[in-house]
């Protein structure tokens, strides 16, 4: 009996690979695509820096350059004049020292106060952590400006107004900071903790120790946000102080913007001023702005 051998069946012709010609004007088209996205994105940046230079060319101008064209983004002539009368001629660094001196006590105490409060409402077990984190949120979804007369009335109250202590004592805990670091300590493992506590580490020294340095992009996050915030408050400031020695940058623009060095329009020295305040926020926000709540590098390998 003869075994009977099947014909072998031809293969598959292999995928053709795209022709050259296809793959130059995929190529064409994928080149041209990026361009457009790349102009598009271009055109959106210089919309929204536009003004910006013009603020900062504007500071540069004489009064009658500023007058006669105010868009312009070449002055002419070149002039510091402006920097010259805030600086020697009004209370410009008065308002910048005042201004500094509370940004950086109220981003310290932000960043620490949060924090401790962040993650007793995280990891602490107590009575009325839920209604107190309710009543956090309800504290976010309430307007600055309700706040203002009742704040007004405790800070006369508790006889810290017109001091540094009623300009920064108010701002030491904000409850959007709160909520940041609550949210970012319930996503760190609480087998961290568990294994420290074991070691004989209380509460503290656990927070302080343990979680805290891992909470470092939310602590920069609030840095940021608390710098910002000090810096460019003016409703507290209205509400705290009268005297023109504890004047903050803010309210001092504020007033400057509404004639108070001398008549006239004066946009050389009201933009010379909105230059200088935007400077620290932007090198913050320069330095810092790749640590912003990045996610959290794995603590515990599982």
């Amino acid at each position: 009996m003869t075994a009977s051998i099947a014909p072998s069946r031809p293969a598959a012709p292999a995928a053709s690979a795209p022709a050259p010609d296809a793959r130059r004007r995929l190529s064409r088209r994928a080149l041209i695509g990026q361009i457009a996205l790349y102009v598009l994105l271009i055109a959106i940046a210089l919309i929204y820096i536009f003004p910006f230079l013009v603020q900062v060319a504007t500071s540069f101008k004489t009064e009658a350059d500023a007058a006669a064209d105010p868009i312009s983004l070449i002055p002419s002539p070149t002039t510091w004049a402006a920097y010259q009368r805030l600086f020697l001629f009004s209370d410009f660094p008065v308002w910048f020292a005042n201004s500094a001196v509370v940004t950086v006590f109220v981003t310290i105490g932000r960043v620490f106060f949060n924090s401790l409060a962040g993650y007793a409402l995280a990891r602490l077990q107590f009575r009325g952590r839920g209604i107190i984190f309710a009543a956090l949120v309800g504290v976010m979804a309430v307007p600055t400006v309700v706040l203002l007369i009742p704040k007004f009335l405790v800070i006369n109250q508790l006889g810290i107004y017109d001091s540094y202590a009623g300009m920064i004592l108010p701002l030491l805990v904000d409850a959007a900071g709160v909520f940041i670091m609550k949210n970012f300590f319930e996503s760190i493992p609480v087998a961290v903790e568990e294994q420290a506590r074991i070691d004989g580490a209380g509460t503290f020294r656990i927070f302080w120790s343990v979680v805290l340095p891992m909470a470092r992009p939310a602590l920069i996050t609030i840095v940021i946000l608390s710098f910002q915030g000090s810096w460019n408050e003016l409703s507290h400031f209205i509400v705290s102080t009268q005297s023109p020695e504890l004047t903050t940058l803010t309210k001092g623009v504020a007033a400057l913007a509404s004639g108070q060095l001398s008549q006239g329009t004066q946009y050389p020295i009201k933009l010379a001023a909105a230059a200088i305040m935007t400077i620290p926020v932007a090198v913050m926000f320069f330095i810092f702005q790749r640590r912003i709540m990045n996610a959290s590098e794995g603590a515990v390998k599982e």
